[in-house]
């Protein structure tokens, strides 16, 4: 089932693919940043739009709530993660239509906050430019990663021009999508705006105007941490939105990805109680 679009409105714009990812028994769950990140966003008050690319017939039924564009696609961005001695490897199979601008209903594109959540290299990188009336936050994994001829998901570095980088407000990624390299995390630090490098059960560190402060991350059950990124810049770019205050930002967005993790799936995404837990801690 595809939801339809009726561009009703938004304040906040989700684009990247809808992933389908396959368990190790074969079956297959809705997954991406653009699952996690919209709901959480929903999950925070907000109206929110996506713009994806998967078949027609993919089931959309947890994000009911949220209006989707899609663009139809043959087939739907597939990935799954094998253990392997030297940890994790992931593969891509088929991944689904490029993004960009015209991809976007008109309506859309005055939101006052974009989310642009690649996966696979699949949103055209000058979107990060196009929104000049918006906050634009960025997860740059789906930049960082390569597929080879294998299907294997390779680490890399932003291929593109850093001034793209540049003309975001907000960009976040993991110490695991740069593979621990803090050489490229300085690199990336003189040239964003504003870099948050989330570092798993140590929580986070934020560089903006000079200064380098980190948030660590209180001690919980650890269920599963699938999805607690996408949940983390969401909640960031929201509380960033607000008040422009990225310390603040911060120490919110550490308190629900954090919480996120004692849970599964999309049980993870912040309940309501979380938040208004979050933004008393934070007073």
């Amino acid at each position: 089932m595809t939801l339809p679009s009726t561009a009703s409105p938004i304040d906040y714009l989700l684009i990247g693919h809808l992933t389908e990812d396959l368990l190790p028994d074969d079956q297959k769950k809705l997954g991406g940043t653009a699952s996690f990140a919209s709901l959480t966003a929903r999950a925070l008050g907000h109206h929110v739009g996506l713009v994806t690319s998967c078949r027609p017939d993919l089931d959309l039924t947890p994000l009911a709530g949220i209006q989707v564009t899609n663009l139809p696609a043959p087939n739907n961005t597939t990935f799954r993660n094998v253990p392997s001695e030297s940890g994790r490897q992931q593969f891509a199979y088929h991944p689904a239509g490029r993004l960009e601008l015209s991809s976007i209903p008109a309506a859309w594109q005055k939101s006052p906050i974009v989310h642009l959540g690649p996966v696979a290299g699949e949103i055209d990188p000058a979107l990060c430019a196009a929104f000049p009336n918006s906050l634009v936050g960025v997860t740059l994994q789906g930049w960082l990663r390569r597929i080879g001829s294998d299907h294997r998901v390779h680490k890399t570095r932003w291929p593109f021009q850093m001034d793209l980088l540049q003309a975001a407000d907000a960009v976040v990624l993991s110490m695991e999508d740069l593979d621990g390299d803090e050489n490229e995390v300085e690199i990336l630090a003189g040239v964003c705006q504003l870099l948050v490098i989330t570092e798993s059960y140590l929580g986070a560190r934020v560089y903006w105007k000079g200064d380098i402060r980190r948030f660590p991350a209180p001690q919980v059950r650890l269920v599963e941490d699938t999805g607690a990124g996408d949940i983390f810049a969401a909640c960031f770019f929201h509380r960033f939105s607000s008040t422009r205050d990225p310390w603040e930002a911060a120490r919110f967005a550490v308190a629900l990805s954090s919480a996120s993790v004692t849970r599964s799936y999309f049980e993870s995404i912040p309940t309501a109680e979380e938040i208004s837990s979050a933004k008393l801690q934070i007073l």
